[in-house]
């Protein structure tokens, strides 16, 4: 099989690119199909095979698309338009043709595949109340308006795209797959979860990493540290946290922030809290893991998250987890079990009380951690995304090839 993957950029320190990534290197050295890879930048990638992987015949091709200075509404269109001029003239050339065209979300306007990690009609809904002008400073207005005007177009080729039945779609999670249905009468679309490297997130590997990263992050051991990760501070309920913190005044609480947001949004709303010494934010780096292990719990009051790659990647380290219904990766969440379920992630009372509990009971934190790392290990494996990922496809390709012959 030769596939054509369509992704603006692929790295580890993204939760969909990173899936992405896991799919693409199974697909072509394990099970031997030719990837042509159609991105502006990648990083941690493995394009060519190891020796015992050389017998597969596969490889992963790169063909690098350039980008344009400017604001990221302006270079997502013209991404959009020059991978598909590239693709065009490669495939009338000759040069490289492909059996079908994979992409994850809306990267092009001719894919026969789509995997959905984020459906915008749905989070648009869901965080509009937190996207009015009055809610933040008027020095980043420019950034709000940017971010609507953005979401806006996306979800103009959400409905051009999403309703055209000759795409197939796939969800990863039966959220997702709600969500389709409901705003684009999509019945047929297959659920893929994401998974965790169990090996890589552990336990045993989260606490062996604990010494260094609180002492990184100028944490004492009397610290009790709440982690949130995600690109999209306003997306992952990050008010909301900073709410239920402002309760919890007593105890000695403390907030890691890890993403590529804005910190200086949030700036007014330490202040009125008065939070600025609690709360520390990060920028993403390949040292995930020392993020885990710095944390005591994870909370993530999402208000959409098609997903939610921190959550499973925290309760396979054995972290307990304080995540919101509206995540994907909550149906992997056994409330009280396996970590716990905010209902309603707006309700900063419900998180504080919730923290609380876990600050308290010692045991409890324990025992709810380790729960949650055998059930990552029991059910959230890449392997077996991949293998089911390669049955999607092979499958879209029998009905393509059907559909175009005029069986």
């Amino acid at each position: 099989m030769r596939l054509a993957v369509v992704s603006p950029f692929l790295d580890r320190l993204h939760g969909t690119e990173n899936c992405i990534i896991e799919q693409i290197e199974r697909l072509a050295f394990s099970d031997g199909w030719e990837i042509h890879l159609y991105s502006q930048r990648i990083d941690q990638i493995q394009l060519h095979p190891s020796r015992q992987e050389l017998a597969q015949g596969g490889r992963i091709i790169w063909h690098p698309i350039s980008k344009v200075p400017g604001p990221h509404i302006l270079n997502y269109l013209w991404w959009i338009f020059l991978n598909h001029i590239r693709r065009w003239y490669e495939e009338r050339s000759g040069k490289d043709q492909v059996d079908l065209t994979y992409s994850p979300g809306i990267n092009c306007l001719d894919a026969d595949a789509i995997v959905v990690h984020m459906v915008f009609h749905e989070f648009f809904a869901r965080v509009a109340p937190e996207l009015r002008f009055g809610k933040i400073p008027l020095r980043n207005w420019y950034l709000l308006l940017h971010r609507k005007l953005y979401y806006r177009l996306v979800m103009f080729l959400e409905a051009r795209v999403y309703r055209n039945p000759d795409v197939q779609l796939v969800g990863v999670s039966s959220l997702v797959a709600k969500q389709l249905k409901v705003h684009f009468g999509r019945s047929d679309v297959v659920v893929i979860p994401n998974g965790v490297d169990t090996k890589r997130f552990s336990p045993e590997k989260r606490l062996a990493r604990r010494p260094t990263a609180r002492k990184r992050f100028d944490y004492s051991e009397s610290d009790f540290v709440l982690l949130l990760i995600g690109n999209d501070w306003k997306k992952k309920g990050l008010d909301f946290l900073l709410g239920a913190i402002a309760l919890l005044s007593d105890l000695p609480m403390r907030v890691l922030v890890v993403g590529s947001d804005d910190p200086t949004i949030y700036r007014q709303s330490l202040h009125d809290l008065g939070l600025n010494q609690q709360v520390r934010f990060e920028s993403l780096s390949g040292e995930v893991l020392a993020f885990y292990g710095a944390a005591d719990v994870y909370v993530g009051p999402s208000l959409e998250d098609a997903f939610g790659l921190p959550i499973v990647e925290a309760m396979a380290c054995g972290l307990p987890v304080v995540a919101s219904i509206h995540a994907g990766a909550s149906e992997y969440v056994d409330d009280a079990k396996t970590g716990f379920l905010l209902s309603e992630p707006r309700d900063s009372a419900e998180i504080a009380r919730i923290v609380r509990k876990l600050y308290i009971e010692d045991s409890e934190r324990e025992k709810i951690g380790l729960a949650a790392a055998q059930h990552m290990r029991a059910n959230c494996d890449w392997d077996q995304n991949a293998a089911r990922t390669r049955k999607f496809l092979e499958g879209v390709f029998r009905e393509r090839k059907c559909r175009l012959s005029g069986e």
